[in-house]
């Protein structure tokens, strides 16, 4: 085993496919097909198999797929830290649910950053498919999974399945928000039946491990609303909700300053009883660096302060 075989299977399973993989790594597809295999020979495992969908890690390949991605960053940050004579760069990376909390840690946190060494943080917005993804497949360190109470035996299954740290940051339920011009602004219990009129701002990305994607989608977005905008980019939602005061949103607690700062006011709607979860997500391979654990505490900080 040498490192070129170790970068040859992470482009396979980045790819899920042998023939792109091969045309990306600038070689034939044959030479990399017995590459593949002289290295599953070695190892006494088998690390991919073909399928409909092109080349699938099986569940040793996907924990040989970890190690080898760890093995590698952890040659690309020797590589650059000797480039730039020695000193380390700090890094972090993190997906998220769009949530106002989180963001405002990160804000903080960002604060804490040595100025006088490199510096490279990554903050990403995503769904909690997306945020699992990034960790076991673009070497993201840790993610924020955020899913309703309900379906917390199924999330815990994946979890468990794909080798996952989970701990529970906070529980909470969705509060309305809307422009401080809204017509319900004023009023003191909004019910469902209220907001059947108005436009709801979404993002259509739900998703519950083993659940077909329309039922969970029937679930999040049922259809007692007739209008929605379809918005990925937390900014621009608060940008639309405060310009568009037809508009409204379900979201967790938001901070004052944030509310005041969009014109916009949040409530409590008695009709909505959902709770949901935000998790904590890494590896069980990966251990906290001190980057991360000044993040967690300012996430905890942004918690009891916001929720």
């Amino acid at each position: 085993m040498n490192i070129l075989h170790l970068k040859y299977a992470v482009e396979i399973a980045g790819t899920g496919s042998l023939n792109k993989a091969a045309e990306n790594l600038y070689m034939g597809q044959p030479n990399l097909s017995r590459a593949i295999k002289e290295l599953e020979s070695s190892l006494g495992i088998t690390i991919f198999e073909r399928s409909a969908k092109g080349m699938v890690a099986t569940a040793e390949g996907e924990r040989f797929l970890r190690y080898a991605r760890n093995i590698l960053a952890q040659i690309d940050e020797m590589e650059e830290v000797f480039r730039q004579g020695g000193e380390a760069k700090q890094k972090f990376s993190i997906s998220v649910p769009r949530a106002c909390y989180i963001s405002a840690a990160f804000a903080e946190f960002s604060k804490t950053i040595d100025k006088d060494a490199p510096a490279e943080l990554v903050y990403k917005e995503t769904n909690a498919s997306r945020a699992v993804k990034n960790i076991l497949e673009a070497d993201y360190k840790l993610g924020i999974i955020r899913y309703a109470e309900n379906h917390d035996r199924e999330f815990r299954k994946m979890l468990d399945e794909k080798g996952l740290i989970y701990e529970t940051v906070t529980e909470f339920g969705y509060r309305l928000v809307m422009s401080e011009r809204h017509p319900l602004a004023p009023k003191e219990d909004v019910r469902f039946d209220d907001l059947k009129q108005y436009t709801e701002i979404a993002h259509a990305d739900p998703y519950v491990p083993s659940l077909p994607s329309a039922a969970v989608i029937k679930e999040e977005l049922p259809d007692d609303i007739e209008r929605r905008i379809f918005v990925f980019e937390r900014a621009s939602q608060l940008e639309l909700l405060s310009e568009n005061s037809d508009t409204f949103m379900w979201v967790s607690p938001m901070p004052q300053k944030l509310l005041d700062r969009y014109s916009l006011v949040q409530k409590v709607c008695r009709d909505n009883t959902r709770v949901y979860k935000d998790v904590l997500i890494y590896r069980k391979d990966y251990h906290l660096s001190e980057l991360d654990k000044r993040f967690i505490t300012e996430l905890t900080r942004s918690r009891r302060q916001h929720l």
